[in-house]
């Protein structure tokens, strides 16, 4: 987290610090940031992947100069498997910054993945690639790579667990661990499959809401979507492992 009362002088010292790669950058960029009289700094977006030990985050830093125009640096931040420590390296452009997650993950970033978190999605913040969805029904939790979005995550927790209309949903313990995420996404593990409840078509739906907490911790809630009611109408039911929402919905139905 940023220090509200640091100096301009001294954000800009640190982050220069402690990037690896800082000799890189233009001189006469650094001494036009060396005159700068603010700054804001903000996550640009952030990228788990369990299942490979791979973590990262962009951020932007933006600097007010004397002559009233901004000038951005680009921060890749990362840890590699097997490596707690974070690296860090900085970039005076996203074409930079593009190069890098390159040639340290192996990757081309899509323009989604460097385009500002949040941007383009919709309340909920669903995931942004529908054409993911066909792989990630036959992906195990730990396959599946995770791509989160930094938008009004804990509001968005809280939306979730009070449309669970379930007796056994998560409880204050789980609701009160969840008020410090502060990034969201979510897949879903399947859908759109009519199945047979009490002898009628009902429609399920299974998705994954994960979580990143503010001490870095992951969290996970699974939300069960069906009509397998009375009356057919909608209901949500949510639970704090797949096991346990593949279970109620096995309870519910058959998948033909």
């Amino acid at each position: 987290m940023s220090d509200p009362y640091e100096t301009t002088e001294a954000h800009l010292d640190r982050l220069l610090g402690r990037a690896l790669n800082s000799f890189d950058l233009p001189d006469a960029l650094v001494e036009r940031l060396g005159t700068a009289l603010a700054h804001s700094s903000s996550l640009y977006t952030t990228h788990h992947s369990p299942s490979a030990g791979l973590w990262r985050e962009t951020h932007r830093h933006t600097y007010l100069l004397p002559d009233g125009t901004a000038v951005s640096l680009w921060e890749l931040a990362y840890r590699l498997k097997g490596d707690r420590s974070t690296r860090c390296e900085v970039y005076p452009d996203k074409d930079g910054l593009r190069l890098a997650v390159a040639r340290v993950f192996g990757e081309t970033p899509s323009d989604g993945a460097l385009s500002p978190l949040g941007e383009g999605e919709d309340e909920d913040g669903t995931e942004r690639d529908l054409a993911l969805l066909g792989s990630l029904f036959a992906a195990s939790p730990q396959e599946r790579h995770r791509e989160y979005t930094v938008e009004q995550s804990a509001d968005h927790a809280r939306r979730v667990l009070r449309r669970a209309e379930n007796a056994d949903r998560p409880g204050e313990r789980v609701a009160t661990l969840l008020r410090s995420a502060y990034a969201h996404q979510i897949t879903q593990a399947f859908g759109g499959r009519q199945c047979l409840a009490d002898g009628r078509d009902a429609g399920f739906s299974l998705y994954e809401h994960s979580f990143v907490l503010l001490d870095g911790t992951e969290l996970s809630l699974w939300e069960v979507e069906h009509t397998a009611t009375p009356d057919g109408r909608h209901m949500c039911e949510v639970y704090e492992s797949e096991a346990a929402a593949r279970g109620a919905m096995e309870l519910r139905t058959r998948v033909r």
